[in-house]
């Protein structure tokens, strides 16, 4: 199943919800809709920096990643971004395969 790292940052709105309800109300939230969605959470963090929270889930197809990320940010309490994780093997396959290019100059 594809894996895929879900970053998140809180909308002023979104904060005050997670500030009533608690961060556990929210990595159990998103492990339902994963859940719904065929997948599974690897691993939900908050964190400092760019994101207010990083999600690691494997989803099964990229239409369902979009999915999560399209109903996550119209309901308003966050932004998404979604990135499609390689493992080692898929990253060596891609490393195998021969590619016609002509770099820009070349």
């Amino acid at each position: 199943m594809p894996k895929y790292l879900i970053k998140a940052n809180y909308t002023l709105e979104g904060l005050k919800g997670v500030r009533a309800k608690g961060a556990r109300s929210r990595a159990d939230v998103v492990g339902n809709m994963v859940n719904g969605m065929g997948g599974t959470v690897e691993s939900f963090y908050f964190a400092f920096g760019d994101a207010d929270v990083y999600v690691v889930a494997d989803l099964p197809d990229d239409e369902s990643a979009a999915a999560v990320a399209f109903t996550v940010s119209a309901a308003g309490g966050a932004t998404t971004s979604t990135v499609k994780l390689l493992t080692v093997e898929q990253a060596d396959a891609a490393l195998g395969l021969s590619v016609d290019y002509v770099p820009p100059g070349g």
